[in-house]
């Protein structure tokens, strides 16, 4: 049988893109954090718009919205599309919401074109992955996958001191929230974000690097979601004088500092790719011109896609920062802030994308993905794949972040062709 000719109306989209740009607080790009008017207004449009398109809209305890496309064959179990629409303070209108716009169309072209699928489809617009309010990520998605029960809620707050749960309040959601009739049915609990019906998860999504553009591939294939380790670390030497103490007598914690940064600048480029290590933030006590810095906080975020490299790096740096703090008569104290394993993804989704770019002619490349995303929570529960276009100059969470029409058009389609393999075609 002739497999159909995937054409789906780029233009929707991209109208639904822009739409969805315009749910932003006031200032450069868009910025939209979890449970504000801005990503309240966002979620109430985007149940409107798939209302609109015939999709069956729910939402869950926590402020995901969903839009199911029922299957024929009854089996349970849904192929599930989507990404998340919180942003980072003045972000830009491609990352996370261009996953789910493009979801919603696929959806409603392939209900148009091709009527009910065998499997069940459905579309996520995931309430919040950035983590960009809240001192936590992935609370959308971690509330469906079981990495949050809900119970966090009440003791992690912003920094102007509103609780989660306050905030979810707010919104009307909560335990007890907006719920649907059809929920019994479909693997959600009482008062549970928690799913149990969802048999693979499919995620489109802007690069935020620049791979795809360097290497003029038009779609990224994506083997495997890095794992992250995070620390803070402190460095004591002796505060004292600039102009009295010797240079041999200084306990100086910012000269130790510096030199743990060149050995991890040094230790992560022999290492090679996909390991990317960085030293995000700075302070140095007291700052004062003429005192020798007495104390250095710094923190560390290191990234690979296989687990043993990265436990392994981690164990040889740590080792080395004790080395030179020895050597230099400071102490130190390295202290893990978040580690979460590699993901790879399902290897035959992603055989499957490859025959769909080849068979639509369309160039792709087999990548890493350095940032995290909610297919990572996914990919231990079911089978999970991530498709990727270009991110011009590998711009994002800025203003600047842009994807040409094309490209996003080109990943729209190959997406929606997955999603007709998955959902349509006989097993």
């Amino acid at each position: 049988m002739k497999k159909p000719v995937i054409q789906a109306p780029a233009a929707d989209m991209l109208k639904l893109l822009e739409e969805l740009a315009a749910f932003s607080a006031p200032g450069p790009g868009v910025t939209r954090l979890l449970y504000t008017p801005e990503w309240s207004g966002a979620q109430r449009f985007l149940q409107e718009q798939m209302a609109g398109l015939g999709l069956e809209v729910h939402t869950d305890s926590v402020g995901n919205v969903f839009g199911r496309l029922n299957g024929s064959q009854h089996s349970g179990s849904v192929i599930l599309t989507g990404s998340h629409i919180d942003t980072v303070v003045n972000g830009g209108k491609y990352d996370g919401a261009y996953g789910v716009a493009a979801a919603v169309t696929a959806l409603h072209y392939l209900a148009e074109t091709f009527g009910p699928p065998l499997r069940t489809l459905e579309v996520a617009a995931f309430c919040e992955e950035e983590g960009s309010r809240f001192p936590l990520t992935f609370w959308g998605s971690g509330n469906v996958t079981g990495l949050y029960d809900g119970s966090a809620a009440d003791s992690i707050a912003d920094p102007e001191g509103v609780t989660l749960m306050e905030a979810m309040n707010a919104c009307g959601l909560g335990a007890g929230g907006s719920r649907t009739a059809s929920e019994e049915s479909s693997g959600r609990g009482a008062d549970s974000a928690r799913r149990e019906d969802i048999g693979m998860y499919i995620e489109l999504h802007i690069e935020q690097g620049i791979l795809l553009e360097q290497s003029a591939a038009q779609i990224g294939v994506v083997q495997a979601i890095a794992g992250q380790r995070r620390f803070t670390v402190k460095v004591t030497g002796t505060a004292n004088h600039a102009g009295t103490t010797p240079m041999g007598l200084r306990r100086d914690a910012l000269a130790g500092t510096a030199e743990m940064l060149c050995a991890l600048e040094r230790s992560a480029a022999e290492a090679g790719a996909p390991l990317v290590a960085t030293a995000g933030r700075l302070e140095v006590i007291p700052g004062t011109p003429n005192v020798i810095p007495g104390e250095v906080q710094f923190t560390l975020d290191i990234r690979h896609s296989e687990a043993a490299r990265l436990e392994s790096f981690c164990a040889a740096l740590a080792a080395a920062f004790r080395e030179i703090a020895a050597r230099r008569g400071l102490t130190l104290e390295l202290v893990p802030t978040l580690a979460t394993a590699p993901a790879p993804m399902n290897q035959a989704l992603c055989g499957a994308l490859e025959q769909i770019c080849l068979e639509q002619g369309r160039s792709f490349r087999r990548m890493v993905s350095g940032a995290g995303h909610d297919a990572q929570l996914f990919a231990p529960e079911c089978p999970a794949a991530m498709i990727f276009v270009p991110s011009r100059a590998g711009i994002s969470h800025s203003p600047e972040e842009y994807s040409s029409p094309e490209e996003l058009a080109a990943g729209l389609n190959v997406l929606t062709a997955l999603l007709y393999k998955l959902a349509y075609e006989a097993s």
